[in-house]
């Protein structure tokens, strides 16, 4: 079992400055964030987009880390160690090490992000409007840098969620930026704006 994802080389035909992996959230799949993509404007990047392994029970077409309706979370041994597998083959498949390589999420998908991620030695973590599940075992520094935004009117994931993860990131030195934006569950332009500096900043380009 491994994972299939959406991929999209460089606009620009150039060899990529990095790679990008957007995991999206309980009932999406990988077409879902796709629109991203040309909103953060990052032409020498390559784009990668997993489905989750497991089709969601209601949602036709939908897809999920791990099941969200049961308290064991069915799945999610399975899914990080699936989504860990494959990160670390993306060196070889694609050409960009981890150290180049941004790892992201969005709400369950965040959590995803930050499960597997502070685990790597990955250029950087973005958690939009996720949380943290269960708090990481066996986490040793030096950490990625992690970038956390969330929204202050979201009824899916309480911005309390966040915040949890922020305390949980400084009390282990990672280094992060935390920021809320007025908006729900979801991404706004002036959220795209934030990672796409993040992700320059991170995989050693100077932002515009």
């Amino acid at each position: 079992m491994s994972l299939d994802a959406l991929s999209i080389p460089p606009a620009s035909g150039q060899t990529p400055h990095g790679l990008i992996v957007i995991l999206h959230g309980w009932g999406a799949n990988a077409q879902d964030l796709a629109s991203l993509v040309p909103m953060l404007n990052l032409p020498d990047y390559h784009f990668l987009l997993p489905n989750a392994p497991f089709s969601h029970p209601q949602v036709a077409g939908g897809k999920m880390w791990y099941d969200l309706a049961r308290e064991d979370y069915k799945g999610l041994t399975l899914s990080q160690e699936l989504l860990e597998d494959w990160l670390k083959s993306l060196a070889s498949t694609i050409g960009v090490p981890l150290e180049a390589t941004i790892l992201s999420g969005f709400s369950q998908g965040g959590a995803m992000t930050l499960d597997v991620g502070l685990m790597l030695p990955l250029g950087g973590l973005i958690c939009m409007s996720g949380y943290l599940h269960r708090t990481p075992q066996d986490i040793e520094p030096p950490l990625p840098s992690v970038l956390i935004v969330h929204g202050r009117q979201d009824t899916v994931v309480p911005i309390t969620a966040a915040q949890r993860v922020r305390d949980f990131l400084l009390s282990l030195g990672a280094p992060m930026q935390y920021k809320e934006f007025e908006m729900g569950h979801e991404i706004r332009p002036e959220v795209v704006e934030v990672i796409r500096e993040f992700i320059l900043v991170n995989t050693g380009v100077a932002p515009d």
